[in-house]
């Protein structure tokens, strides 16, 4: 079952003091970090800090030290000049906030105690809630707002951030992604400049393949991976953002996160209520590595469907086959999977469609029927081969989609998201266009897609939920002619309801979140989703980056990882087959590939592979991630490690990224180990036809910390089997 927030608990402390005036403080505190507000009554609520744990005595003295404080929720028009979170256009036209605390209090949302501080105009009947939730144990505080007003008539929001923190430092430094298709979550590090500093997205449907809504600020100058001071923000949001760093003078740094208003201004009626996203904050006194074991311990706990499940080991037919679906292939790709050790066997776009067959890109999609010439003996048969060969069955939909060449799209021309008054237009093949999930009726259809498939065979144990397209046009055929503002905004409602609707009737199906490729790698997706397909690019090498940038917010489980043909589609650059399992084996383990073309050799590699995935998979998939030399750093190489929750094992991964004669490789030291324990090393997938000079050796903890293993510049093979590319994958075994 899906548990976003019931199993976590909530610490606040709120004490009356006088320091030059009265002012009630709220506090909030989790284990490793607190966050103070200055509440009173009447007045502006005021952010005094966020950082490291506070004993009592500080909280005490903290207006002395950190003096007056700044508005927490920044609103727009009584002053113009400063950046605000909050701007509207009353009913009367007036275009002034001045929002004062009303009150605080505790309330239950979703089974958790969440702070909330009210905050009223005072001359308007318009209302902000600021919301927290807090993760003691994971550190992480989630804060948002709800919006609602009661005057004559309907209220403009021009801006609504979901929060605003204020970040004392001078010498802060921003880590950012960027990237695009099949070059996803590229990691950016820099000084942060005076001006403003924007990450947006406006692509509408999928939002992280050129950005994304989760940076980490170091407050210590460039940040360093596991000390110094780091704040971690994460927008939990599944549609357009805007991500605001405003930096002027004072040494503050201004951040402001929510949905992206460009195109959006929202219209709010009379009683309605309006939340937005949450943001999810955390401090590490522990560097990058710190915020990111926040994170992902946080995720797993209570933003990861079934994260208490260990993922199965997978192969996708897209790669193999791509659209070339038949029952006989299917068939061999089952048998081929189950011989290599594999769990489960995923069927990728091309089985449906009947009127309009799903041969390409170009038609069927929206015809969610099993293509007979394809598939004669349906997805039944499919199944009974699935339980024949003792793996699960998975299925890949589009269900948000449609082709111009479709039935869907010639019976309900109205649901094709578009301008009522406008040319439909196109994206993928020239045919694909999006349909309008702010309806309702759009809404049935998409939760009907997928209960259908899981009524009639509910053996099915995975679903590939893909979004090949972004938002087009801007408009919709449902809303009305004054709502056209709400298209952004309401897609995504209308897809976190279907999502909603079917975790609820379908909680323990696994549901893969894909988006041509990695477009939809976002915490406000996740709570649905079991996982998420980090890129459609495959190639070993650049996956190194791709998923070194990811796992800063997202952990392990979650991303998806495939061994791919020796040439890699997206960029033919030939790969040994260790190298391409030993990158796959640091997430989810999969494969995408056909393995009718595979040699002798990649079979025995990748059943070695699998066979020694499922020993260290409860590590990987449940332990603590410890970067160690990052790709970035350009030194040749690149390591990781996970650790055990309780430290008495650990899988310690190493990739040579370049081939230059005498390189002078670094020694990696390792992390997170237990100093005083010994451990057994043992190398995992092994080729070389000598052992490592370590094999088998014992070493404290505290050695291996402090100085590493040498990694052998080359697999030791024979002389022709020689490749330009290598890698190790080494077991640490406690042996007290």
């Amino acid at each position: 079952m899906i548990n976003i927030s019931r199993a976590a608990g909530f610490v606040l402390a709120a004490f009356v003091f006088s320091a030059g005036g009265s002012a009630q403080n709220v506090v909030l505190r989790t284990d490793a970090s607190a966050l103070v507000l200055d509440a009173k009554k009447g007045k502006k609520l005021k952010h005094v800090y966020y950082g490291g744990p506070l004993a009592d005595a500080d909280i005490a003295s903290l207006h002395a030290a950190q003096g007056k404080g700044r508005n927490a929720y920044p609103d727009y028009g009584m002053l113009t000049a400063p950046e605000s979170a909050i701007a509207a256009r009353h009913a009367d036209g007036d275009m002034t906030l001045d929002l004062r605390v009303d009150s605080v209090f505790d309330q239950t949302i979703d089974g958790a105690t969440v702070k909330t501080v009210r905050l009223r105009d005072n001359v308007y009947p318009f209302t902000v809630d600021v919301n927290y939730h807090l993760y003691p144990d994971d550190d992480i505080i989630e804060t948002w707002t709800t919006v609602s007003h009661n005057e004559n008539g309907d209220v403009d929001l021009t801006r609504f951030a979901s929060s605003y923190l204020p970040v004392r430092s001078s010498d802060g430094w921003l880590l950012s992604f960027y990237g695009n298709h099949c070059n996803e979550a590229r990691e950016e590090c820099r000084a942060i400049p005076r001006g403003m500093t924007v990450i947006k997205n406006r692509d509408g449907v999928r939002n992280t393949h050129y950005a994304h809504p989760e940076v980490m600020i170091s407050l210590d100058g460039k940040p360093r991976e596991n000390d110094g001071r780091v704040i971690g923000a994460a927008l939990e949001y599944t549609g357009n953002y805007k991500l605001r760093l405003d930096y002027e003078n004072d040494n503050v740094y201004h951040f402001f996160a929510g949905i992206n208003e460009d195109d959006s201004p929202y219209t709010l009626s009379a009683g309605e209520i309006l939340a937005t996203p949450r943001v999810a904050y955390t401090y590490s006194s522990q560097g990058l590595g710190g915020a990111s074991r926040n994170y992902h311990s946080w995720a797993r706990k209570h933003k990861i469907a079934n994260a208490h499940r260990e993922r199965k080991i997978l192969l996708n037919s897209w790669e193999g086959v791509y659209f070339d679906i038949n029952e006989e292939g299917m068939k061999g790709m089952m048998e081929d999977i189950a011989a290599m050790g594999g769990e489960l066997f995923v069927m990728d776009d091309g089985w449906f469609g009947v009127e309009y067959p799903r041969n390409d890109d170009k038609q069927g999609l929206g015809d969610w029927k099993v293509n007979p010439r394809k598939l004669p003996h349906g997805i039944k048969g499919l199944l009974s081969t699935a339980k024949k060969n003792k793996i699960g069955f998975g299925i890949w939909i589009e269900p948000e989609m449609v082709n111009e060449r479709s039935e869907l799209a010639m019976a309900h021309p109205d649901w094709i998201w578009k301008s009522p008054n406008r040319e439909r237009t196109y994206g993928r093949g020239g045919q694909q266009m999006n349909l309008d999930m702010a309806n309702p009726q759009v809404q049935d259809f998409v939760f009907n897609v997928v209960d259908t498939l899981l009524t009639n065979y509910p053996d099915i144990d995975y679903i590939k939920w893909d979004a090949n397209n972004a938002g087009r046009s801007h408009g919709s055929q449902y809303l009305a002619a004054d709502r056209q503002n709400h298209v952004y905004i309401d897609y995504h409602k209308g897809l976190e309801n279907v999502l909603r609707r079917i975790r609820a009737k379908y909680p323990d199906v696994t549901i893969q979140a894909c988006a041509g490729g990695g477009g939809r790698v976002n915490y406000g997706l996740l709570p649905y989703f079991d996982e998420f397909w980090t890129s459609d690019n495959t190639d070993a090498l650049q996956r190194v980056f791709l998923q070194w940038g990811t796992s800063y917010f997202y952990p392990a489980i979650a991303m998806a990882c495939h061994v791919s043909s020796a040439k890699t589609p997206h960029t033919q650059r030939v790969l040994p087959p260790k190298f391409r399992c030993d990158v796959a084996m640091s997430g989810r383990m999969g494969l995408e590939m056909q393995p009718k073309n595979m040699t002798d050799f990649e079979k025995k590699v990748c059943r070695q592979a699998i066979a020694d995935y499922k020993i260290i998979r409860p590590v990987v998939q449940h332990g603590d991630l410890y970067r160690l030399l990052s790709p970035y750093d350009d030194r040749g190489a690149a390591s990781l490690m996970y650790v055990a929750p309780a430290k008495e094992r650990a899988v310690f991964y190493w990739y040579k990224l370049r081939s230059f004669s005498h390189d002078n490789l670094p020694r990696v030291p390792m992390a997170g180990l237990d100093a005083d324990r010994t451990y057994r090393v043992t190398e995992l997938n092994r080729i070389d036809t000598k052992p490592l000079s370590f094999e088998g050796k014992t070493f404290s903890g505290r050695f291996l910390m402090d100085n590493g293993l040498e990694m052998p510049a080359e697999n030791r093979v024979d002389g022709q089997d020689r490749e330009e590319y290598s890698s190790r994958v080494l077991l640490l075994q406690a042996i007290d």
